[in-house]
C-alpha cells in the first residue's frame, strides 16, 4: 500500500484541473502543466475540490508502484501553478561570478572562457549577488533539470570546496596531504 498515494491532492484556489483522455491537466497563475496518466493501471478523479488516485488492482504490481508517483507529480503540478517552485545555486571560489543576458545565463567560473547556458523556457533566474542565483519555476522536474545542468559545469571540490552548489547542501570535505 503506499502511504503517499493514500492521500488525496487538494486543488488550492485559483486552479483549475480538468482530465481528458489520459492527461491531466493544472491551469493556474503561472502557468500550466500536464501530466500524463497510466489510466490502464490507476484511476484518477476530481471530487471535491480533491484529486485522488486509486489502483485498479490491488494485486497488480505496476499499479502500486505507480499509485504514489503519479499522485506526487499530479500534486507537484498543482503547487507549481499555484505557488511555483525556486532553487538557488551558489558559486563558491575566487572570481566565479554570475551575469544574466536576457535569458541567458553567463558563468565565470574558473575556466579560461565564460560559460554560457540559455535558460529553458519556463525557468527564471534571478541575480541575487555575484555569487547567487535564485531560479524560479512553476514546474519541478524542469526546474531540477536545469539547477543540476548548472551545477555540473563545476561540481564541488571536496579538497577545497569550490565549485557550483545548491544552496543549503552538504559538500563532504576531505583533508588533504600531511607532509
Amino acid at each position: 500500500m503506499s502511504k503517499i498515494g493514500k492521500n488525496p491532492v487538494k486543488i488550492l484556489d485559483g486552479v483549475n484541473v480538468s482530465i481528458a483522455v489520459a492527461v491531466l491537466t493544472a491551469k493556474g497563475k503561472l502557468g500550466e502543466i500536464t501530466v500524463a496518466l497510466p489510466t490502464n493501471i490507476l484511476d484518477v478523479e476530481i471530487k471535491d475540490g480533491e484529486v485522488s488516485v486509486q489502483p485498479k488492482s490491488k494485486e497488480d504490481a505496476r499499479s502500486l508502484v505507480m499509485w504514489g508517483t503519479i499522485r506526487a507529480l499530479i500534486n507537484n503540478a498543482v503547487v507549481g501553478v499555484a505557488k511555483g517552485f525556486e532553487k538557488t545555486v551558489e558559486l563558491k571560489g575566487v572570481g566565479y561570478k554570475s551575469a544574466l543576458k536576457g535569458t541567458t545565463l553567463v558563468l565565470t567560473i574558473g575556466y579560461s572562457h565564460e560559460v554560457e547556458y540559455k535558460l529553458p523556457s519556463g525557468v527564471k533566474a534571478e541575480i541575487v549577488a555575484p555569487t547567487e542565483i535564485k531560479f524560479t519555476s512553476a514546474n519541478k522536474e524542469l526546474l531540477g533539470r536545469t539547477v543540476d545542468e548548472i551545477t555540473q559545469f563545476r561540481k564541488p571540490d571536496p579538497y577545497k570546496g569550490k565549485g557550483i552548489r545548491i544552496k543549503g547542501s552538504f559538500v563532504r570535505r576531505k583533508e588533504g596531504k600531511k607532509k
